[in-house]
């Protein structure tokens, strides 16, 4: 019989302990909520990617979302065969139950189905690559590449626990739990998963330092 302190269910009480405690212990304090430019005013161009067309996200989609600001846009550039779709929500605290939708619980809600799911790491020109989520999937005859991550400052989280692990630590150290969902979504054509990467990656490298304008510092 495997003694008590080797299982797993110590980790996953004393994570449990821990959350609770860090959520007991910050909401005895007014959280520093910071102020961040509205996401309206993200640029339409960037380098030789355009706005193609703004999004509109409906009111009972918001009302399920919960995002303090929302960004839904379509980029093209004239030299790629497909759009690129860009979404952010960014939310200033987590402390009221608002937290970001992964989108591995939304796409299939919206009818999609998983055919792939892994992470790669894409150089966007700092001391190290960020590591996001790339995700394929497939509704009928469509497919579509998506690469998503969870943003606070400068700091990239691909794996939603992790990403809960830092709303934690975030809570205690600095008293904020501000984070924003980013999306990135892009046909497949003729199966070539392959072309439409390249097409996201290149898509994120274009507008990531321009997005960490946009998010609390």
């Amino acid at each position: 019989m495997p003694k008590f302190s080797n299982s797993s269910a110590v980790g996953l009480a004393t994570v449990l302990l821990v959350t609770q405690a860090a959520v007991l212990y910050s909401s005895i304090r007014p959280e520093a909520v910071p102020s961040a430019r509205s996401l309206s005013e993200f640029p339409r161009a960037i380098g030789a990617w355009k706005l193609h067309k703004e999004g509109v996200v409906e009111p009972e989609i918001q009302d399920v979302l919960r995002a303090d600001d929302v960004l839904t846009r379509d980029y093209v550039n004239t030299g790629e065969p497909v759009d690129a779709d860009l979404f952010i929500a960014a939310f200033r605290s987590q402390r009221d139950g608002k937290t970001p939708h992964s989108p591995k619980n939304c796409l299939p809600g919206s009818g999609w189905t998983q055919v792939d799911a892994r992470q790669i790491p894409i150089d966007v020109g700092m001391a190290q690559p960020i590591v996001v989520n790339r995700y394929e999937v497939q509704r009928g005859e469509a497919r579509s590449l998506v690469l998503y991550w969870y943003q606070s400052r400068d700091r990239v989280v691909a794996n939603e626990f992790s990403a809960k692990f830092w709303v934690v630590a975030d809570a205690i150290r600095l008293n904020r739990t501000d984070t924003a969902l980013v999306r990135v979504v892009v046909p497949i054509v003729n199966h070539d998963s392959g072309a439409s990467e390249r097409i996201a990656v290149d898509f994120t490298k274009a507008f990531y330092p321009t997005i960490r304008e946009y998010l609390p510092k």
